[in-house]
């Protein structure tokens, strides 16, 4: 009797070890839920389809849309023989985002994944890249009265509602607004870290809580100059990645990005001028969940055997190989 209780107690024991076990290998993976709790079942599912992609090792292909010049999507099948699975658009212009989102819905049907940027006009001086760089004084957003506090909210109402209309089709969206915040080049990161804090966090909760925008994961869009005093908080955010037009910077960032917000985040190359070498990505451990060459001449002054090499290669994901 005794063996037989020591051998039942062994064999308990050894099953809490292994569910221990399986615990801490779950806590040191990529993290499975998005901030917000209430994400829509279309969100929730890509957000599993990037989890599976990412254990797999692989890496999405992405090129951002321009709606001048040539059309990217398109130069990019010409030289490859393939699509990007992440086509970028920007809601930089009241008057061409109407076509911005229809080109989305139309993606995302397509069996592609749309991300959005926001080149954001600084309050009270108008919509435009130009206006993106003009400096206010951020502080006044937040107080009530002024103009920068009224412009602001004016600006994130009209932009709520072209994301409303990418609810109501059921189109989920990489969502990355204010990029590139701590290079200060553009006005909500001139203020510093405490500011562009508040102002994504206020953001935040009026798309997510307020207006209850589901279909959006949120992406916190560094600089290749990483400043840690702009992070807006777990909570606040679900995947994290730098960009940068230097090649040889890909690698760094990637690996400082890891120790700045922690290995359990899907870390995304959400901006470049030159697309990463995948064999060096493996050589290095370096995990892209997707990379984005920029639009027009970033995209046609690239080396073409280079383009072509690397979207036919087998660590990269193509549009035809999503199911």
């Amino acid at each position: 009797m005794k063996k037989t209780t020591t051998l039942v107690n062994g064999l308990c024991l050894l099953a809490l070890s292994m569910l221990l076990a399986s615990m801490e290998v779950q806590a040191a993976g990529i993290r499975k839920k998005l901030s917000n709790r209430k994400a829509s079942v279309e969100a929730k599912a890509m957000y599993r389809l990037l989890l599976r992609i990412h254990e797999e090792g692989k890496t999405l292909s992405g090129q951002m849309w321009a709606p001048w010049g040539i059309d990217e999507i398109e130069y990019v099948h010409e030289i490859t023989g393939k699509y990007p699975v992440v086509r970028g658009h920007d809601l930089i212009h009241e008057g061409s985002n109407a076509r911005e989102v229809e080109l989305m819905i139309d993606w995302y049907r397509r069996g592609g994944i749309p991300t959005l940027m926001w080149h954001w006009g600084a309050p009270t001086k108008g919509e435009g890249y130009e206006q993106s760089k003009m400096t206010i004084d951020v502080a006044r957003c937040f107080d009530e009265g002024t103009p920068e506090h009224e412009a602001m909210w004016k600006d994130l109402e009209r932009v709520a509602g072209w994301l409303e209309k990418l609810k109501e089709a059921k189109v989920p969206v990489l969502w990355r607004p204010m990029h590139e915040f701590d290079g200060r080049w553009f006005w909500y990161g001139k203020g510093g870290g405490e500011l562009f804090v508040r102002l994504w966090q206020t953001m935040y909760d009026y798309l997510v809580k307020e207006r209850e925008l589901d279909n959006l994961i949120w992406v916190l869009p560094h600089s290749g100059n990483l400043d840690e005093s702009y992070n807006p908080g777990r909570e606040y955010y679900d995947l994290v990645g730098p960009d940068t037009y230097s090649k040889d910077e890909q690698g760094r960032l990637y690996h400082a990005i890891v120790k700045m917000h922690g290995n359990d985040l899907l870390v995304p190359l959400h901006e470049c001028g030159t697309l990463p070498d995948p064999d060096e990505c493996k050589r290095n451990n370096t995990v892209w969940m997707w990379w984005m060459l920029w639009h027009t001449s970033h995209l046609t002054e690239h080396d073409k055997d280079e383009l072509k090499r690397i979207y036919n290669h087998p660590d990269v994901l193509t549009l035809d190989e999503m199911k």
